[in-house]
């Protein structure tokens, strides 16, 4: 097998003779593009915060990431998002990027401080504007359809400033105005909208874990300045879930005959299965979906929260009004799936457990990536995110049966490599992302033949990127950043995508002696 002990492109014969070699040793499952719906679209995904950088440029105001980040110790290695990947200023580049691979679609976010740098207090940026103009016309001029996200984390500070931002009911309104701006300006090179990214993960990350900004909880899930995790997280999805239904009736109304578009929402979709064979634990792995995905989408489907979610939440679970309820009803066109893993549920209501696990707030689980003796998945990057490639399918098969088959997108799915401390890796020879690919794309391949109704898979991501928290230590993208010089290095994933949309993909056990007469690049 080819080696290489750098960072450095390759010409094409080696990059070939490492896929190759790769698929033969790793058995990959036997996927290809032909197994999926003709109509089916393949994309990649990245959001606003993590490559854009110019976080002061051209009336771009702080958001609250900026000032997340500016305190010492919030972020992994004191990183933040101030350069990123310097995305406003090589987004052609990435543009080109995207359409050498052959992708379908491409999704990606919208900086609301571009847009609005001080929410409804001040006027439209038209160089921000400006900007996601010339992104979109450079899409559409490469045949490649936008999914665009409006609210993925990121929104000026100055609306957490004055207000709390979305422990306000106030910032519905914010929202409206957002969403609505967008509308006008983008809507008639978009046909697909994504209101927000994974509320229920956002949510408990901000307001019960204290890990995104605003950083708000309270014992025991934290030390925080200020905060209640067992409150507040209800209070910030319900301004959100409102907000949501708000600009998608404006939509509608306005926009949505004229521009054809559609319009849904994207949710963190973590698959539960039970860490034993008790009813208890079955119980329990039902509940946590229920608490994470019925917590946003029974509200959108159905009109009102899960029934079980009232059963143990009583009066802190908020109430919508009649006017409410009527807003929020059927206001979704898609869901949106992020989907990375699985994890097994433990019950807690009748076993003990920590005291973060027993609370209702948790769904009264706790959960386990090892059942007896054995792991889950082999471990990634993320602790919580080993890979089980049968998770997509399982989890798209409840979202079938629970929500009528509405249509689904896999708006992000992707791997990170493990980080070993102190032992250098090549991150162009991902192996293992090509391997996880090939595997959930197997599963969801299946899920489809048996009936579910998605109509999209999207890579996490298109570049590595500031991955929040966790800064740039973890990489998902199918290309590699030098954090040196930012330059975009391909890798041999980015390579087997290419392939697979062109149908090309070798099949596992194909030996090298096999290999056709493959002309090297001069």
């Amino acid at each position: 097998m080819i080696c290489c002990n750098s960072v450095v492109p390759y010409n094409k014969l080696q990059w070939y003779l490492l896929l190759c070699c790769f698929i033969f040793l790793t058995h990959g499952e036997n996927i290809s593009r032909s197994d999926f719906p003709d109509e089916f679209l393949f994309g990649v995904a990245t959001s606003a915060y993590q490559i854009e950088g110019a976080y002061d440029e051209d009336g771009k105001s702080l958001n609250n990431w900026d000032a997340f980040s500016l305190s010492p110790g919030n972020i992994r290695n004191d990183d933040n998002g101030f350069v990123a990947n310097d995305y406003y200023h090589q987004y052609l580049k990435d543009i080109e990027l995207i359409r050498s691979l052959g992708v379908d679609a491409y999704r990606f976010s919208i900086s609301w401080s571009r847009i609005l740098p001080r929410g409804r207090f001040g006027d439209v940026n038209p160089d921000g504007i400006m900007f996601y103009n010339k992104i979109l016309d450079e899409l559409i001029l490469r045949g490649i359809k936008p999914f665009v996200t409006i609210y993925h984390f990121d929104f000026p500070q100055e609306l957490q400033d004055r207000y709390g931002s979305w422990l306000s009911s106030l910032m519905q309104e914010e929202y409206v105005h957002y969403a609505e701006t967008c509308f006008k300006n983008f809507g008639d090179r978009v046909n697909h909208w994504i209101t927000i990214n994974e509320p229920n993960l956002f949510t408990q990350m901000a307001y019960q874990k204290g890990k995104y900004p605003p950083a708000r909880c309270s014992q025991p899930f934290g030390d925080c300045a200020a905060g209640n995790s067992d409150t507040e997280p209800l209070i910030v999805m319900h301004n959100m879930l409102l907000a949501h239904g708000k600009a998608v009736s404006i939509y509608r109304r306005d926009y949505q005959h004229e521009q054809n578009g559609s319009i849904g929402i994207v949710l963190d979709c973590t698959m539960y299965e039970p860490l034993t064979d008790s009813d208890l634990d079955q119980e329990a792995a039902n509940r946590g979906l229920t608490f994470l995905i019925g917590w946003v989408l029974d509200p959108l489907i159905f009109g009102d929260y899960p029934s079980e979610m009232r059963k143990y939440l009583g009066n802190q679970l908020p109430q919508f009004s009649s006017a409410g309820r009527k807003l929020i009803t059927n206001s979704i066109d898609f869901i949106g799936v992020n989907h990375y893993s699985t994890t097994y549920a433990k019950d807690c209501l009748y076993s003990s457990c920590s005291e973060t696990a027993n609370r209702s707030i948790s769904g009264f689980l706790a959960t386990a990536n090892e059942r007896d003796g054995v792991q889950i998945g082999e471990p990634t990057g993320i602790g919580s995110l080993p890979v089980v490639p049968r998770g997509i399918g399982e989890v798209v098969e409840y979202l079938k049966n629970k929500y009528d088959n509405k249509p689904m997108f896999i708006t992000e799915n992707g791997y990170s490599e493990p980080q070993a401390e102190g032992q250098g890796q090549d991150p162009i020879q991902d192996f293992k992302r090509i391997e996880f690919h090939q595997m959930y794309m197997s599963s969801l391949a299946q899920a489809i033949r048996d009936g579910a109704n998605v109509r999209g898979y999207f890579v996490w991501a298109l570049l590595d990127d500031f991955e929040w928290i966790i800064g740039y230590r973890i990489r998902f993208g199918l290309y590699y950043i030098d954090r040196q010089t930012l330059d975009r290095i391909p890798k041999l994933s980015a390579k087997w995508y290419q392939d697979f949309l062109k149908n090309n993909t070798q099949k596992p056990g194909i030996r090298i002696s096999e290999l056709v007469h493959y002309k090297a690049d001069s």
